[in-house]
C-alpha cells in the first residue's frame, strides 16, 4: 500500500496532467486546421489569440504570492506559538514542542520568502503590470 501511494499515485497524476495538455493542444490544432481549410486567407495569429487559454495576469500572480505568504507566515507563527505553549505547560514530552517549533520555523521561513518575493516582484514589475492592465482594458 505505501508503495502504491508513494510511487504509483504520483506517476498516474503526472501522466494524467500531461495527457490533458496533449488533448488541449490537439484540439487547438484541429480547430486551426479546420479554420484554414474553410478560409485560407484568415489571420492565424489572431485566431490563436482567441482560442488560446489566457494565463493569469502578473497582478494576479503577485496577489497569489501575497496570499500564500500571509497564510504560511500565520501558520508558522501559530505552530511556533503552539510549540511554546506545549513546552511551557510540559505537555507532549520533550520532542513534541520542538517538532512544532521546527515546523513552525520552516513555515515561517517559506511565508517570509513569499512575502519578500511579492514585494520585490511588485517593484520590479510595476511598469509591466500597468502596461498589462492598459492592454486588458483596451481589449474589453
Amino acid at each position: 500500500m505505501p508503495i502504491a501511494c508513494g510511487c504509483v499515485l504520483p506517476i498516474v497524476a503526472i501522466l494524467s496532467g500531461v495527457r490533458k495538455k496533449m488533448n488541449e493542444t490537439n484540439q487547438r490544432t484541429q480547430i486551426v486546421l479546420a479554420a484554414i481549410e474553410k478560409n485560407p486567407e484568415m489571420d492565424i495569429e489572431e485566431l490563436m489569440k482567441k482560442i488560446s487559454r489566457n494565463g493569469k495576469l502578473l497582478k494576479e500572480k503577485l496577489l497569489t504570492k501575497l496570499l500564500w505568504g500571509c497564510l504560511t507566515t500565520l501558520l508558522g507563527i501559530g505552530l511556533i506559538g503552539f510549540g511554546i505553549y506545549l513546552g511551557a505547560n510540559h505537555l507532549g514530552g520533550t520532542d513534541d514542542p520542538m517538532t512544532a517549533v521546527c515546523f513552525g520555523l520552516a513555515a515561517l521561513g517559506v511565508g517570509i520568502a513569499f512575502l519578500v518575493n511579492y514585494g520585490v516582484g511588485k517593484k520590479m514589475l510595476a511598469k509591466e503590470i500597468e502596461a498589462e492592465e492598459k492592454s486588458v482594458t483596451e481589449q474589453a
